[in-house]
């Protein structure tokens, strides 16, 4: 299953250099989405090269589907790029990848269906489910969760200053009736949000915050970005591009810790082994954004920063 959403792939001769793709190599493209990424990777790699594509979303996977079906050296797998680790445990690969990419955030498609729930422009179904068919869904979890989670997964998650005020106003309405449109729940937060930011709609932080939720997009970073580097063979590239500050400080920690050794992160007490100060990553350059044409052709670009980083060990 397919729409006719347009997706504008974000970074992409940028990040397929920075994979430095080999002929031969076998890469990761942990976030699919509509393909540009991975049809760039195919492009570089000899008859020899494998590339192996994850995605939750079942449109996604119709797309991977069928570039899969005209190029046997691509295969996709309905799963989150969490269980990267596990799928290529399965399939021999632990050590021996040349390349992982993970490109975070949501796909324009996503967010111009008004049918997927993610916007607060479009109304919709209430659902920001990468996933429709897994987990719970985010008209069911503001209609049970308590005034003060609701509140910190604004404030932690959309970083929302008025989250208390909006979380109440939540509370409050849904014992009239639950919320089931988007454009009913972003009207609630409009109203509770004093402070209005010119050119941003006043529930975009509250709605980025229940997406993350819903999807558990940090917490799936933090153990993708683990199973990449054990992924990864020596020389082999982790390339990750996020689009807000939450996503990137958690990049930029995991990378830092892993170029300076564990070890500087532990309490100076602690008794440690000599392996745990060896670097285990070797940061390449500093973080790159996107060009002002790529900004002009596709302002969703604006806030992408992406990172690169080489195994060492």
């Amino acid at each position: 299953m397919t729409n006719g959403f347009r997706h504008i792939t974000v970074l992409l001769d940028e990040a397929v250099d920075a994979l430095d793709v080999r002929a031969d190599g076998c890469y990761l493209d942990g976030t699919f989405g509509r393909g540009g990424h991975s049809r760039a990777i195919l492009e570089r790699l000899g008859p020899a090269g494998r590339l192996l594509g994850f995605d939750k979303d079942p449109q996604a996977i119709a797309t991977g589907e069928a570039l899969a079906a005209a190029d046997g050296r691509f295969v996709i797998v309905q799963r989150s790029f969490a269980e990267l680790g596990a799928e290529a445990s399965a399939r021999q690969l632990e050590g021996a990848v040349q390349g992982v990419l993970l490109d975070l955030g949501v796909s324009s498609p996503q967010l111009d269906d008004p049918e997927r729930g993610f916007s607060f422009l479009n109304d919709g179904p209430l659902d920001m489910r990468m996933d429709p068919s897994r987990g719970v869904s985010a008209a069911h979890w503001i209609a049970e969760a308590g005034e003060e989670e609701i509140a910190e997964v604004f404030k932690e998650y959309g970083e929302e200053r008025f989250a208390k005020r909006m979380a109440r106003a939540v509370v409050q309405r849904r014992v009239e009736r639950p919320f089931q449109r988007t454009a009913d729940l972003a009207a609630v937060l409009s109203e509770a949000n004093p402070a209005w930011e010119k050119g941003k709609h006043p529930a975009t932080r509250a709605f980025q915050g229940l997406r993350i939720k819903v999807n558990n997009e940090l917490g799936d970073l933090r153990h993708g970005l683990d199973a990449a580097l054990e992924c990864l063979a020596v020389g082999g590239r982790l390339v990750v591009i996020s689009f807000h500050s939450l996503e990137d400080r958690i990049v930029k920690q995991f990378m830092r810790r892993h170029a300076k050794g564990e070890a500087d992160t532990l309490p100076r007490d602690l008794p440690i082994r000599p392996a745990a100060f060896e670097p285990r990553l070797k940061l390449l350059g500093k973080p790159i954004y996107a060009s002002a044409d790529e900004v002009k052709a596709n302002p969703r670009s604006r806030s992408a920063v992406m990172r690169v980083a080489e195994k060492l060990k």
